[in-house]
């Protein structure tokens, strides 16, 4: 069980092979409007998350597909997402799909989903 009671789970591809400093970028994208939309949504998950230490964890997926399959995972669960598009201007074309930002939310709710993807 997670020692969080609400946490944020960003994926990322690992197929597009980014830079560090890129992957971090993307990551932050995710990080940042997937936190938004939910103090927009559900501002009880993210009063909660904020006071807690905003904890985050940063998880890997093999492909697209994979990134896929665990944004629809979370929509059957009610869980908010956000998935980053990057804009094309340094190392991946225009439209890429790099990451999927979830939550902040219950940490028991994630965990069903990204639990047993790997730490990137």
């Amino acid at each position: 069980m997670s020692d969080f009671r609400i946490k944020q789970v960003i994926v990322v591809r690992q197929d597009l092979k980014m830079g560090k400093g890129k992957l971090a970028a993307q990551a932050a994208h995710a990080a940042v409007s997937a936190a938004e939309r939910v103090r927009r949504s559900r501002s009880e998950w993210y009063q909660e998350w904020v006071a807690a230490g905003q904890a985050k964890v940063v998880v890997k997926v093999d492909s697209l597909e994979d990134l896929l399959d665990v944004k629809a995972r979370c929509e059957a669960e009610s869980l908010p997402t956000y998935l980053v598009e990057d804009r094309g201007l340094t190392q991946i074309p225009e439209g890429t799909i790099t990451c999927l930002g979830i939550g902040p939310a219950p940490s028991l709710k994630i965990d069903k989903i990204t639990g047993s993807l790997k730490l990137l």
